[in-house]
């Protein structure tokens, strides 16, 4: 930790330091460096290989190190006008539209600006990710034998095998591949399991990061709505009469963005519905491991007990780690595991060796089970703190369903506004310094009602979640007329 900061104090200095050399002008010596900050060289080292990544300077074996020259101003940009012609251009009969609309998915990646207290956010605070025991992971797969060598397409047997064991008995590691997080996996899934311009079933309200993948591949999603069991079998069912879809895509466990969970009686009479279709059920678990410690015991994945193989499983460890820890599964039986093999192969050829090794000593050191009762016991006191509040300050706001697990509340804004428009609240609270997420992106078709989402997990604390509500409540008295008479 003080070799580290060292060197973060070294390049600061150097920083200030390399402005009064002219393009080209040699720095000082390493020893003469040595001597004058007091450090190591090793620390000199680092701090000038920092340099030459960001620009600032060029080192040349046995001379030293030199200002870099600045850099020559960047060329008026071209004519691409000719690309919309390209992309948009009608291919005949069989085109299907191509545009990628990512916008729902980047309000969960965007970093809030200074100040604004991040209620958008799509993964845990930097509070409750696992640092230490992440780089801990790395730094062990790191002298791994062969650590930097090339994997196994299909992903690193140890790995394939832990994934195979937490989805269920009937699942073994000959059935996973290893991918570069959930969204890679829904991703070649859906590529896989329909043709573009094909129908595809999905929950309504949904994942957008879904959504954007399936519109990408250039599959057309028909909405079935959930209620507080999930999905509702009658209306899937209609849903694969009337569009002939072979693919439907479900979270039954702790649905995002609504939280709820599939029902008992419903698990089986989804899977027999898809399978009496000819229909495959993408099931995306995302958050597992994101469960709260109230919530009792979790129902199993809907492929632990899948014999016909209707069912393609994808998980994750991203959520409950790190977003730089892209490290997720496919799980599959029979010929589409070749099809999903094929396209994952073709797409990145394999997840990168380190990061597997790095997932695989995670999972299997002591700070895992450890870390997972840590993130189970603040979720659930995060949720409570926001839930109070909410009901507190903001009593006008419907929650219909308080989850058990994942890092967000998903909530109606009043009927009598109705016909206002959400990104009017979402406006008026990124003034007030609290950045939401609206509610239609989650939504393939009108949605029935305005929604917002609120991330709980994303935040630093309880006393972050108090303030971020009272700043919402704020926004509301400007957005909503009437709101608070």
């Amino acid at each position: 930790m003080q070799e580290r900061s060292s060197v973060a104090e070294l390049v600061e200095s150097l920083r200030h330091e390399v402005n009064r050399y002219s393009p080209g002008g040699k720095l000082p010596s390493s020893r003469a460096l040595v001597e004058r900050f007091r450090v190591s060289p090793v620390t000199v080292s680092r701090a000038i290989a920092r340099l030459a990544a960001e620009g600032l300077v060029v080192t040349r074996p046995g001379s030293g190190a030199f200002r870099a020259s600045p850099r020559t101003e960047v060329p008026p940009p071209g004519d691409t006008s000719w690309q919309e012609v390209s992309l948009n251009g009608d291919g005949g009969p069989e085109a299907v539209p191509r545009t990628v609309d990512a916008s729902g998915v980047l309000v969960t990646l965007a970093a809030p600006p200074p100040g604004v207290i991040e209620f958008n956010g799509g993964y845990l605070h930097s509070s409750l990710q696992p640092e230490r025991a992440l780089a801990a992971a790395l730094a062990r797969a790191g002298r791994r034998p062969g650590a930097w060598a090339r994997p196994p397409t299909d992903g690193l047997t140890g790995l394939r095998a832990w994934f195979a064991r937490e989805i269920g008995p009937a699942v073994t590691a000959a059935d996973v591949l290893i991918t570069a997080g959930g969204q890679s996996a829904l991703a070649v899934a859906l590529r896989a399991l329909a043709p573009p311009g094909a129908p595809v079933l999905v929950e309504s309200p949904t994942y957008p990061g879904m959504l954007a993948a399936a519109r990408a591949t250039g599959l057309r999603p028909v909405p079935v709505p959930v209620d507080a069991d999930g999905v509702r079998p009658e209306l899937l069912a209609a849903a694969f009469r009337a569009t002939g879809a072979r693919v439907f895509v479900c979270q039954p466990l702790f649905q995002n963005p609504t939280g709820a969970v599939l029902a008992p009686e419903r698990r089986g009479e989804v899977v027999r519905i898809a399978r009496a279709a000819g229909a495959f059920v993408v099931e995306d678990d995302f958050a597992r491991r994101l469960v709260h410690d109230d919530a009792g015991p979790l129902p199993a994945p809907l492929a632990a007990d899948d014999p016909d193989g209707v069912v393609v499983h994808v998980c994750s460890l991203t959520k409950v780690t790190s977003p730089s820890l892209r490290v997720g599964a496919l799980a599959a039986r029979g010929p589409v595991l070749g099809r999903l093999r094929a396209i994952q192969v073709v797409d990145s050829f394999f997840v990168p060796r380190p990061l597997q090794e790095a997932a695989l000593e995670l999972v299997g050191s002591p700070a895992w089970s450890h870390h997972l009762r840590t993130v189970s016991a603040e979720l659930r006191n995060r949720r409570s703190i926001m839930t109070a509040a909410l009901r507190l300050e903001l009593p006008a706001l419907a929650l219909p369903l308080v989850p058990t697990g994942g890092g967000s509340l998903w909530l109606r804004l009043p009927e009598a506004e109705a016909g206002t428009d959400e990104s009017a609240v979402v406006s008026a609270a990124l003034r007030a310094g609290v950045a939401i997420a609206p509610g239609r992106p989650y939504f393939c078709a009108e949605p029935p009602s305005p929604h917002i989402r609120l991330s709980h997990a994303a935040v630093a604390g309880a006393a972050e979640i108090a303030e971020g509500v009272h700043r919402l409540r704020a926004a509301c008295d400007e957005a909503l007329t009437g709101f608070g008479a």
